[in-house]
């Protein structure tokens, strides 16, 4: 089992260790330590553990891999595997019922998306703005103003989630402190390589929060330094508008997809070179996402269908097969067992990602949901729709 510790030091600088924690999604263990008097953290992200994973033989990987695991807390990382494994093992057949219906702009919405614990949320729109709300009291605590168009894709920096991301048909991306409301900076400049711009249409975090990656109506992919706000580097292979784009959780790879119909892209991270091409929609693709390991990828289409491929062997492994109109939102659970859709049918459903049987239809909203999301813990769902609603449902 491949074990990779993130945010390595020399070993020969004095780390103490301070505490070790869980992370459920994707299964790792936090490493809580101290360096030259200063409190850091890093993981040991274990995306290949499952339920008859063996724990003495991972722990000793572990030990060769970590100088931070010493002998005397083999037993306390065992003890987290185990913990790890039984909650791998709990399969949810949660029902949601809705909880709350919110009006959150006077145009249009664009786009939703909650906080890693679902306790806020943050709504696009076609007033130019971006809102944070407060899920439970349906309170707006932010307006983040400053693009000068449509505010079309929005983002967390999950798991953090003191950041906020906006892109929009200003062709800025902006990036946002989540307690303040105030503009960290602005992304300029997407340009293909005829100097053409074009509107933003989607936006996402890599797992560290230190870099953006933006797909755009330009048909390209740029990858920007969070920090900065530098360019890092364009993908070029797209012949059309790029619908979603977005990195796995070990920022190996980027998954694009396309209105080309040639479906999804994968690249890597590291020399933005395509890796692979993966086909069999019958219509454009509107969304795609990885599960919170990688191993999984999921793309959803005009074409009425939503299809599941294995992220090793580029394979479909379901069809999801329901909605009456198209798919313009997927997305993953947090456990990977379960995927949300929402459709131009007005109604959101949950589907079981091995079998691709639908398990619940979450209907109301009076026109088409253009987005739809879980929350960290996979008990929480929001539905954007065209109706000018979110609703909230749990």
């Amino acid at each position: 089992m491949a074990t990779k510790p993130v945010g390595w030091g020399s070993t020969s600088e004095k780390m103490k260790l301070k505490s070790l924690l869980l992370r459920y999604y994707p299964p790792g263990i936090m490493l809580e330590y101290e360096k030259s008097g200063e409190l850091k953290t890093k993981s040991i992200d274990l995306l290949d553990l499952g339920p008859s994973s063996d724990v003495d033989t991972l722990v000793e990987e572990i030990q060769k891999a970590e100088p931070l695991i010493t002998a005397s807390r083999k037993d306390q990382v065992k003890l987290l595997i185990r913990r790890l494994q039984d909650k791998l093992g709990q399969h949810s057949n949660h029902k949601f019922y809705l909880f709350k219906v919110l009006r959150a702009h006077i145009l249009p919405l664009t786009n939703v998306a909650l906080n890693k614990s679902g306790s806020c949320f943050i709504t696009g729109s076609y007033d130019r703005t971006c809102k944070l709300w407060d899920t439970a009291s349906g309170e707006e605590l932010h307006t983040l103003e400053g693009h000068r168009n449509v505010v079309y894709a929005i983002a967390f920096n999950n798991p953090y989630g003191d950041k906020i991301a906006t892109g929009s048909f200003d062709k800025t991306c902006k990036l946002w402190s989540a307690e303040t409301g105030k503009c960290y900076h602005t992304f300029r400049g997407h340009t293909a390589e005829i100097g053409h711009s074009a509107e933003i249409i989607s936006l996402s975090f890599d797992t560290s929060g230190n870099r953006i990656i933006t797909g755009s109506f330009d048909h390209t992919v740029v990858v920007w330094d969070a920090n900065t706000g530098r360019k890092v580097y364009t993908l070029i292979g797209h012949c059309a508008e790029i619908s979603s784009a977005l990195f796995n959780w070990d920022c190996s790879l980027i998954l694009t997809g396309s209105m080309d119909k040639t479906c999804m892209q994968l690249w890597d991270a590291m020399n933005g070179k395509c890796v692979a091409t993966l086909t069999g929609h019958d219509d454009e693709i509107l969304d795609s996402c990885f599960d919170y390991t990688g191993k999984l990828i999921a793309t959803a289409s005009a074409d009425g269908t939503a299809r599941v491929f294995s992220a090793a062997t580029r394979k479909c492994i379901s069809k999801l097969e329901g909605h009456e109109g198209e798919i313009s939102k997927i997305s993953f659970n947090p456990q990977g067992n379960r995927l949300l859709t929402g459709s131009s049918d007005k109604t959101a459903r949950i589907w079981d990602v091995q079998t691709g049987q639908c398990l619940q239809v979450l209907e109301g909203h009076a026109d088409e949901i253009f987005t739809c999301t879980f929350n960290y813990k996979g008990d929480i769902i929001i539905t954007g729709s065209k109706d000018n609603t979110c609703r909230i449902w749990r």
